[in-house]
């Protein structure tokens, strides 16, 4: 029928199949338009920090006011070898311990892992659900507490900031095709902010000075 990715994939939805949405190579050449409107939303969030991922949570882009913001509490060594989100929540040397609730955090995302991987049957996202489950920092009870917890697009976190205690909202924003069926019918892009609770915080200072991550493009 020389239907693309997005219309074979409502076709399968509207017959009561499971949609088959690939991995989107986010580096070919074809999508270097992809590329630069995610560079131009990363710098309009800036000093907020962002990252850009993919549906693994592989993180694909970060802007200045990210970089700025953990080079305070974490070594750039251990800053420039973090390649995906779920994982830098999950370790002690990344940002699990700066999350309030970091228990419940990881079982929310454990439990979002695991009903994923049902829904797909993908290696790649069975393999993700296993390895992080098997993870040091998981609470042994992770399954009863994910269930007494509703998902959530955001969870807070608290980050020294020149020595005091600072709460940010972490909130997750999915861009995708447009659609009845948007989150199903092809690979999405997803961004991943923080903002202050207190929006009289000026974080101006984290975009300041010589900042670089592998991963920084601007």
């Amino acid at each position: 029928m020389n239907l693309g990715q997005r219309d074979t994939n409502h076709l399968l939805i509207a017959a009561g199949f499971l949609p088959s949405t690939g991995e989107l190579d986010f580096y070919a050449p074809e999508l270097k338009w992809l590329r630069k409107t995610m560079t131009l939303s990363l710098k309009a969030l800036d000093p907020y920090p962002a990252i850009v991922m993919n549906d693994a949570s592989d993180i694909l882009m970060v802007n200045r006011g990210w970089v700025g913001l953990f080079n305070q509490t974490i070594s750039k060594t251990v800053l420039d070898r973090v390649t995906n989100n779920f994982e830098f929540l999950f370790s002690r040397q990344g940002a699990g311990n700066l999350i309030s609730g970091w228990e419940d955090t990881l079982s929310v995302i454990l439990m979002s892992l695991e009903q994923r991987a049902l829904f797909s049957d993908s290696p790649r996202d069975c393999e993700m659900r296993d390895r992080l489950a098997n993870h040091a920092n998981v609470p042994a009870d992770w399954r009863q507490r994910a269930a007494r917890l509703e998902p959530m697009p955001s969870f807070r976190m608290q980050v020294n900031l020149k020595g005091e205690l600072k709460k940010f909202f972490s909130v997750h924003s999915t861009i995708s095709t447009v659609g009845p069926a948007a989150l199903l019918s092809g690979a999405s892009i997803n961004i991943n902010t923080l903002y202050p609770e207190d929006e009289k915080l000026d974080l101006s200072q984290l975009c300041s000075g010589d900042l670089s991550h592998p991963l920084l493009f601007y």
